[in-house]
Formats: C-alpha cells, sequence, structure tokens
C-alpha cells in the first residue's frame, strides 16, 4: 500500500480511471471454465456469515480463505470452514492467497467496498460485492470500468434479483405490459429501524475498542474516529456519513433494479432531495450521521419505453411516503412498504420487495397471462458464471451505473432543495459545484490502492 491519500477530483478522477484502463491487463483465463472455484470470503459476520454459507452450499465452491477484523466473527466462520486460512487484514490475504484463489465476496461497511473489490478486480480475480457497489460516486465508476476492461465476473449482492419475482417484473415493464412508462414511485417506508436510529452529534468520550475487535483495519479508508460501543460496529454504521450511505443508498438497489433493466435507464439528467426537518436544520446531525427520512427526485432521459422524453422517478422512506393518489390504486389490505409502482399509459404495475406483482386495475388485468420463471440462487449463479457459465444478473457493468444514480440520490440529500443537474461524462454538477465535494472522499493516509 501507499501512503497516499485517494482523493479523487473530477480531473484527477477522470485521468485515473483512463489510466487504469489502459493498464489493467485483459484476464483471459479467468474467465475458462473450470472444475471448482477457489474463493475467498472477506467479512464473514451478519451479513457475510450468511453470504459464506451461501458459498458454501455450492459443490463446486472450494473456501481457501476467510477475512475478518472481527476474531470473534472469524471465529465462528472457521468452525463452518475449518480448512480455510484465516486473515485478519484483507491486504494480507490478497497478497498471500492471490496464487491460490480465483475469486472473492465482500461484506464488509460501505466505505471499504471500494478499496478490496478494486485491489481483487487488479488481480484478475471474480469479484461478488454486497449493496452498495462503493460508497461513492467516483469510485463506482472507476471499478466498473475496471472491472469490465479486466474480464472478471461480478455480482452486485441484489439477491432479490435473481428471483422469479423481479425477473417476471423485468419481462413485463419491458414487453410493454402497461403502455409507456409516465412515472415511477419507489418506497422503503419503514422509519425507527434500529440500525439507523440515530440522531448524533458523535460522541465526545474516547473508549478503547474490544480486544477482538482491530479498530484500525475496521476504519480503513475513513478518517480516524474513536471507537464507541453500539454506535459503530456491530450494525449502526450505515446511519453515519463516513462509513455508510443511508437507507436509500443501501436498500435502494434492491427496489431500483427491476425498474432499471426494465426501462434500460441511463444516467439521471438531475436529482433533488427533501428531507427530514430536524437533520436539515441541524448543523450538529448534518456534519455526522444521514437523516432518516428522504424524499429524493431523480429526471432521467427518456426512451421508447417512456410517454415522454423525461421520466421522472420518486423514492420515498422513512416518514415520507407515496401520494394517496398513487397508493389508492391498490386495493390490498396495506400498501406494500418496500416495493415500485410504475404508472404506465395502459395500466400500473406494482412489484413488492420479496415477491408480489400486482398490475392494476386487478380487473382489467385479470386475464393477463404473466410470465413465468424459476427461482434462481443469486449466489450460485456468480459461481456458475465464474466457471464459465452465462453472464450474472446483477454483474458491474448493469449495476454500476444504476449505483450511480442511487449515490447520486446521496449527494442530493447533503444538499436538501438544490436541483442538482448532472453531467455524467464530466461528473460534477455544473449548476451547483458546490456539490461536486461529495462525488469522491479524501482516503486516509495509508489507505490509497492506486498502487496495490
Amino acid at each position: 500500500m501507499t501512503n497516499q491519500n485517494f482523493s479523487v477530483t473530477r480531473r484527477k478522477f477522470l485521468t485515473t480511471a483512463a489510466t487504469a484502463a489502459l493498464a489493467a491487463p485483459l484476464i483471459l483465463e479467468s474467465c475458462a471454465p473450470k472444475e471448482m472455484l477457489r474463493h475467498a470470503c472477506i467479512g464473514v459476520g451478519g451479513m457475510g456469515f450468511g453470504d459464506l454459507k451461501q458459498f458454501i452450499k455450492h459443490s463446486k465452491v472450494q473456501i481457501v480463505a476467510i477475512c475478518d477484523v472481527d476474531s470473534e466473527r472469524l471465529k465462528t466462520a472457521s468452525e463452518l470452514v475449518p480448512d480455510a486460512r484465516t486473515y485478519t487484514d484483507w491486504r494480507e490475504l490478497l497478497k498471500k492467497e492471490a496464487d491460490n484463489i480465483d475469486s472473492i465476496n465482500l461484506a464488509v461497511p460501505d466505505h471499504n467496498h471500494f478499496a478490496i473489490a478494486y485491489s481483487a478486480t487488479k488481480l484478475g480475480k471474480h469479484v461478488y460485492c454486497q449493496k452498495p457497489m462503493c460508497h461513492d460516486v467516483s469510485e463506482v465508476r472507476l471499478l466498473t470500468e475496471a472491472s469490465v476492461k479486466a474480464g472478471i465476473k461480478t455480482q452486485l449482492g441484489t439477491q432479490h434479483a435473481s428471483s422469479e419475482n423481479d425477473r417476471r417484473a423485468v419481462k413485463l415493464i419491458r414487453d410493454g405490459a402497461i403502455g409507456k412508462i409516465k412515472h415511477v414511485y419507489l418506497c422503503s417506508n419503514r422509519p425507527g429501524i434500529e440500525a439507523y436510529r440515530l440522531e448524533g452529534p458523535r460522541p465526545a468520550e474516547t473508549h478503547e475498542a474490544p480486544a477482538y475487535l482491530n479498530w484500525d483495519l475496521w476504519i480503513g479508508s475513513a478518517p480516524m474516529r474513536s471507537f464507541a460501543p453500539g454506535i459503530y460496529h456491530k450494525m449502526k454504521w450505515r446511519a453515519w456519513l463516513d462509513f455508510g450511505t443511508g437507507w436509500s443508498g443501501d436498500i435502494g438497489c434492491h427496489i431500483f433494479d427491476a425498474v432499471w433493466k426494465g426501462l434500460d435507464l441511463k444516467a439521471p439528467k438531475s436529482v433533488v432531495a427533501e428531507v427530514q426537518k430536524s437533520w436539515q436544520d441541524s448543523p450538529e446531525r448534518r456534519a455526522d450521521t444521514w437523516p432518516q427520512s428522504n424524499h429524493i427526485s431523480w429526471i432521467f432521459p427518456g426512451n421508447d419505453q417512456t410517454e415522454s422524453d423525461e421520466l421522472p422517478i420518486e423514492w420515498f422512506d422513512g416518514e415520507f411516503y407515496i401520494p394517496q393518489e398513487i397508493s389508492s390504486l391498490y386495493k390490498g389490505d396495506i400498501y406494500p412498504p418496500e416495493s415500485a409502482m410504475l404508472i404506465g399509459t395502459e395500466g400500473a404495475l406494482l412489484v413488492q420487495h420479496g415477491g408480489g406483482l400486482t398490475l392494476l386495475p386487478q380487473s382489467k388485468f385479470k386475464n393477463h397471462r404473466i410470465p413465468g420463471f424459476s427461482e434462481r440462487n443469486h449466489y450460485h449463479h456468480f459461481v456458475d458464471a465464474c466457471l464459465g457459465g452465462e453472464n450474472t444478473e446483477s454483474h458491474f457493468a448493469q449495476s454500476g451505473p444504476m449505483t450511480e444514480a442511487i449515490l447520486l440520490g446521496t449527494v442530493a440529500i447533503r444538499v436538501p432543495g438544490e436541483k442538482l443537474e448532472w453531467d455524467n461524462i464530466n461528473m460534477k454538477f455544473p449548476n451547483y459545484p458546490d456539490a461536486d465535494k461529495y462525488i469522491s472522499r479524501i482516503y486516509r493516509d495509508g489507505w490509497s490502492v492506486a498502487k496495490f
């Protein structure tokens, strides 16, 4: 590792991205069919423990190494795969296991996604990355380009994208079942979630990290903060600007996925956000945490599947709710709290997160045939792709641009009420340059991955 900061200014980022694309080797051998996939798991607690158990279930996966900064979690995972070598530092794992592994998966706090995934990509390893792909827009762009150039297989951890439900939704949208799309409403109305119940500010007192946790490695690329019990590790890191991307950045990748694919969306033209007033009025909270309620509005360029040359898409979470005239289209007892509603010229489609499709009005579509798909294991589909099978459902070239759009929403959250016009090529907001600083961040000294 170098001691450079990973500060990505607009010009520097584009130069770095271009240089990386030219310098990255085209990995052809990694895509050749193999009998077994030698795999490493980075982050094996919580969601990562579930990921590990999914990979173990595939008969052609050999777990070669596991890694976690929490020794208690590492010990628990090691009991499942006793033959796997154990590491605390992912950098040491990649260095020592470079010739022994074909792929990795990572389930760590958002702020460390890029460093790990990019380093593995540069080594020609296939990458399964939990959502969101990265913490910052600029990181997503660079990782997407690097993965395509390297020729590796990739998969974003949007497990529901492989479900029958979401794949059927994509098919209905593409087939024009509800006509041309006029407006889309996305929501995750779950206020008071434990992982996000933080109002800040950051505690002033200093605490020693527990002996089982390597706090320096947990902080990784983020600014150094003193350990504080109960508010970072093991779960509440998502609520902090330094480490997570808020509720929209996290769950938005699930809710947005079928809409993005079905409509073949490209980069948005603009984005604006309305946020929880108590957060907006508190400089202390705005400096440290994400708001607990958000309403984000994008304008996307239209295409052959939309009614006009612009498509509005709105996101509602926490205590911001979809308009009554839209939710009332659904005649069920309770409007699904996590869902996507597409309004078309010939009807509407409600896609429930976790399962459930409803064409509206139901009387009009009662005889409409909904296409069938078999359920597919998202993790195993990645493994099969690495072993020479078809490409994955949520490969980075597909899910990277979607993640960028979602993270542009998190930028808008930080400057609420400002309509940000997005220059996708130059990666800046020409009408509001003050927001450009949220496209990237400065890495802590020693955590640059420019030269691994």
